[in-house]
């Protein structure tokens, strides 16, 4: 019934084979979220490719495109493979192909999720630092503060997912359940660590732009973080609270038979998806320069940390200069 859960999750979720209808529905519903995600991810595998080749090859990275290149791999990886589970899926319903995927896959699978909502988490906080701080955090901070708290970050979740899946029996096949559900509930408490940190600097972000005596101005890199944010919000938070939290809990399984985590997965794809979409949308609107504009030119204005009107100075007086 569900090819992308592991064994240890399902034990409590086996239908009565005596109800074909349950079964065959069920069937179906998870071949169409397999083939919506598969879909998904190919898009947003080709969005996050460019988005890495351009921040990785062709453009000047700052404090801020650091973390969106770091973030752009984390989803790259994670729709990767959840593209490669939904194929066996797809195999297994279509021509009852079954492709046997190494297990600990999924561990790689959760690695991403985990360095992706870090990497959110982070951005947002720094960009809430450089307007609360703007002095200290143009004149004190450390020049790779950015690189070395990316690296951390992977550090820190490929860490957590290791002992996790090794406490859940996905390396050597002997499951230690008491650990497991330890460090699910250890990596949940660090996803709430996260999203309360991912919640508080967007929050205070909100409040000194549009309230206070000292506003601050309306940058694309504001708007691109936003929109990212609340992305995840609608669609990427799901994923994080099933498979760590509710994975656990049995009597959700007799409300949602089925499709707990097809639903979540796919959402997940969503919002891993919609990232790059985000930057090139950003980076698209009120454009008043009637010249064509190439994705580097996008995705660059997409991360202009500048008001609108200054931007446009700079650019005029640089082609002045020309």
């Amino acid at each position: 019934m569900e090819l992308s859960t592991p064994a240890w999750r399902t034990n409590n979720t086996a239908m009565n084979e005596s109800d074909d209808y349950q079964h065959l529905y069920c069937a179906t519903e998870i071949f169409t979220l397999n083939v919506l995600r598969v879909i998904v991810a190919l898009a947003g595998l080709a969005g996050n490719a460019i988005v890495l080749w351009l921040l990785g090859f062709h453009m000047h990275r700052n404090a801020f495109s650091v973390y969106i290149l770091n973030l752009a791999g984390a989803d790259f990886l994670f729709l990767f493979f959840q593209t490669l589970y939904s194929l066996k899926g797809i195999l297994y319903h279509v021509h009852a192909i079954f492709i046997g995927l190494p297990i600990y896959l999924l561990t790689v699978s959760n690695f991403a999720y985990l360095s992706s909502l870090s990497m959110l988490s982070a951005i947002s906080t720094e960009r809430c630092l450089s307007a609360l701080w703007p002095i200290w955090y143009r004149c004190r901070r450390p020049r790779r503060t950015s690189a070395a708290m990316c690296a951390l970050l992977w550090a820190f979740s490929l860490i957590l997912s290791l002992l996790e899946g090794n406490a859940c029996g996905i390396f050597f096949g002997s499951s230690l359940s008491a650990w497991c559900e330890r460090l699910d509930f250890i990596t949940f408490a660090w996803l709430i660590v996260l999203l309360v940190v991912l919640s508080g600097s967007s929050l205070a972000l909100l409040l000194r732009v549009f309230c206070g005596s000292h506003r601050i101005a309306v940058t694309r890199l504001y708007v691109t973080i936003a929109l990212t944010v609340l992305v995840f919000l609608l669609f990427g938070l799901s994923y994080g609270i099933y498979w760590f939290l509710l994975g656990w809990i049995g009597e959700l399984y007799r409300v949602f038979p089925c499709n707990v985590y097809q639903v979540t997965a796919f959402l997940s794809c969503v919002n891993s998806c919609a990232n790059p979409f985000i930057y090139f949308l950003v980076g698209s609107i009120r454009h008043h320069r009637f010249q064509r504009q190439t994705l580097k030119m996008l995705l660059r204005r997409a991360i202009q940390d500048t008001p609108e009107e200054e931007g446009r100075e700079r650019s005029s007086s640089g082609q002045e200069t020309v």
